[in-house]
């Protein structure tokens, strides 16, 4: 018996004594909407982009340290050699990058060529897939003409050829100086032909890609599971990326319970604190103590972002270009007041959009002001001037037709929502205009906004590449259905546009970009909000965190200390 319980004693001791197994890292995040399809050719919301660029890889990428930006490699060994006429990038591929494994492969490894960029790139002129981002390359490829017509894979076209295995030749029609950026985006990530054609119309419900992670588990609308793509191959001083086994992404679209989930530990860090809950965690513009005190850490981010509210310009109640629907959008513009929306709901952390551009990214003009500030009596008397004379009895406006007139918001059903909406209707109310609000989730309002379903709706635009062309495209006819949500359609804008999209930053382009201001702030088919200033928060666990101003996520570069976060007492569900 003494022995037997020596020997149990003796086996527990070296138990004790053995190192432990390494704690699985598993960052802990959210989404703060509904994912939709994992296709790069299709999606276009922040919440699928985000993980897009985590499972698809783009030949460039950002580098995650330099400020201003710049792009390094990624699937390319180097940046391109471009010809002196700034025609031709030809990229050589890191040889050895593999797709996730799929049963479309059969059983067999499958590395990434090409070809396969070459296939990826000429599905964004698929008919059938009405891609978003086709507008990045439509035109400007060499020979793309031919792929607009009956769409074929087997089509042919200069612009797209990969002369060797690991050796991509892109042919521009004319120079483009952000063409580099395109290349950066999740839209132009690589995926597999078998994989595409293994699940017809399905793509984005299997996504197989060659990014730092891999789809592990995906409950739609709730949880999504990454799994570190340990055939990567990329480093970061000297370490093997991504340093995570797991990505653990929760959908959280109310405010209050991203905030309590952070604060609990059940998320590791928090992007843009909620406007509506800053008074929880900021005092004075800092940090509370208690929180302070438990080693979370705030940091203040100028995001690459605009918050406007669109107008549809085709609509039959405020749309059009005569001059009563003109001054009816301008004085819906004139009440907005910039203050309180800043001061009140975004407690500070914010500025005043002058115009689409904001700070730091190429083209904005600091001195630009908006001919058009919060100014309720002007708006008045804009709307007595062009007819909007006659009154309900219940005081509102009507139509100088006669006839009854009411605005339509749609607004998402979140409590930010909710206090936005009621921002609106103190504002259209104060000059007799009824406002009614459609709430709905955002992935449903955009969908039905490219149908052009939507009378008005507040959005935002974060820069897909830091140059304000990025912005202004966002009002050129020719993206109607897509990223013109206003349907906006304007000759004088849309030449304009195209000159300025062919130069440089220039002095050239500036006075462009001011011309365009003043078609914006004439017809007003937007109303330019905000500026957000972000105020950022993460758990002393979380190693690495730092944000970029393009990159939705920085997921392959964060680093977690599973024992830091066991001695806190936070383990995340």
């Amino acid at each position: 018996m003494t022995i037997r319980r020596s020997l149990v004693i003796s086996v527990v001791a070296l138990l004790l004594a053995a190192p432990a197994f390494a704690a699985e890292k598993v960052l802990h995040t959210f989404l703060t909407t509904s994912e939709t399809g994992l296709d790069p050719a299709v999606a276009s919301d922040i919440a699928t982009l985000s993980l897009l660029e985590n499972l698809f890889d783009p030949l460039l990428r950002y580098d995650v340290d330099a400020r201003p930006v710049a792009l390094r490699a990624n699937a390319a060994m180097a940046l391109p050699e471009v010809s002196a006429d700034g025609l031709v990038y030809t990229f050589r591929l890191r040889p050895g990058m593999l797709f996730s494994p799929d049963p479309a492969f059969r059983g067999q490894r499958r590395e990434v060529t090409a070809a396969d960029y070459v296939y990826s790139l000429k599905r964004l002129y698929d008919p059938a897939l009405k891609s978003p981002w086709l507008f990045l390359f439509d035109g400007k490829l060499k020979g793309d003409a031919a792929l607009k017509g009956a769409f074929s894979q087997s089509t042919e076209i200069a612009g797209l050829q990969a002369p060797e295995r690991h050796t991509l030749r892109l042919t521009l029609a004319a120079p483009d100086r952000n063409f580099l950026f395109y290349l950066a985006m999740p839209a132009s990530g690589v995926v597999a032909r078998e994989a595409i054609e293994a699940y017809p119309g399905q793509a984005g419900n299997h996504p197989v890609g060659s990014g730092p992670f891999r789809l592990g588990e995906w409950k739609r609308s709730d949880k999504i599971v990454l799994l570190a793509n340990r055939d990567w191959g990329l480093t970061r001083h000297g370490r093997r990326l991504p340093l995570l086994d797991k990505v653990e992404v929760r959908i959280a679209e109310e405010f209050q319970g991203r905030m309590l989930g952070f604060l609990s530990g059940e998320y590791d860090y928090l992007e843009q604190v909620p406007e509506s809950l800053t008074d929880m965690v900021i005092q004075d513009g800092r940090l509370k103590p208690a929180l302070a005190a438990r080693g979370i850490v705030l940091t203040r981010f100028p995001v690459l972002q605009t918050y406007y509210m669109w107008m549809n310009m085709e609509d039959p109640v405020l749309g059009g270009y005569g001059k009563d629907k003109v001054a009816l959008r301008r004085a819906i513009a004139l009440s907005y007041d910039s203050a309180e929306d800043i001061g009140l709901l975004k407690k500070g952390f914010a500025l005043r959009a002058e115009s689409p551009l904001p700070p730091n990214v190429l083209g904005y003009d600091p001195a630009y002001r908006t001919p058009v500030p919060y100014n309720k009596a002007l708006a008045q008397a804009l709307l007595e001037r062009f007819g909007y004379r006659q009154r309900d009895p219940d005081g509102f406006r009507r139509a100088p037709d006669g006839k009854p007139l009411t605005l339509t918001m749609h607004s998402e059903a979140t409590v930010g929502g909710r206090l936005r909406d009621e921002l609106w209707r103190k504002n259209l109310n104060a000059i007799g205009l009824r406002v009614v609000f459609r709430t709905d989730k955002k992935t449903d309002i955009i969908k039905a906004s490219r149908l052009g379903k939507v009378q008005m709706f507040e959005s935002n635009w974060i820069a897909d590449f830091p140059d304000g062309d990025n912005f202004y495209q966002l009002l050129y006819g020719a993206n109607r259905g897509r990223a013109n949500y206003a349907r906006f359609n304007l000759p004088a804008y849309n030449e304009r546009y195209e000159q300025a999209r062919l130069l440089g930053d220039s002095p050239a382009r500036q006075k462009l970009y001011g011309e365009m201001n003043q078609l914006i702030h004439a017809y007003n088919p937007w109303v330019p909000l905000s500026h957000p200033l972000s105020a950022d928060l993460q758990h002393p666990w979380l190693k690495n965190y730092k944000r970029h101003p393009v990159e939705f996520t920085t997921w392959r570069y964060l680093d977690i200390d599973p024992e830091q976060r066991r001695r806190a007492g936070k383990i995340a569900r």
